[in-house]
This record gives structure tokens, sequence and C-alpha cells, in this order.
């Protein structure tokens, strides 16, 4: 297990929170929830996310990055 994000809040003059600061690395990790739950929502683009995970001879996320230098 991965130790917990360290969350800075930001608070106003009367001391409410109004904005949090997090690590960019949390950031992409929530980003990508998003958008992987917004294209589930269409059953169209489900079925074809779940066939794509289902094809054969696809490459692994990690040699696409290694290939691309990211």
């Amino acid at each position: 297990m991965s130790e917990p994000a360290e969350i800075q809040y930001v608070s106003n003059a009367e001391g409410e929170p109004v904005a949090v600061v997090i690590p960019i690395e949390l950031w992409h990790e929530i980003e990508s929830e998003r958008e992987t739950a917004y294209l589930l929502k269409s059953e169209n683009m489900k079925k074809r996310l779940l066939d794509a995970l289902n094809r054969p001879g696809g490459i692994s996320l990690e040699d696409v990055r290694a290939q691309l230098g990211i």
C-alpha cells in the first residue's frame, strides 16, 4: 500500500476551507478515474472499451510509454 498523499487545505479569511493543493500524481489518478466514469456512462462506449480490453494482440501500457518515451 502506498503512503497517503500530502493534501494541503487553503482557507479564506474566516478560516473556512475553500480549496486544496494535492500532489500531481494524485490529480492524474483523479482525472483518469473521472474520464473512465464519463466514458462508461455511454452503453456504446462501454461496449467498445470492454471489447478493446479483451481484444488479443494489443500491447501493454508500459510498452506504449516506452515507445513514446513517456
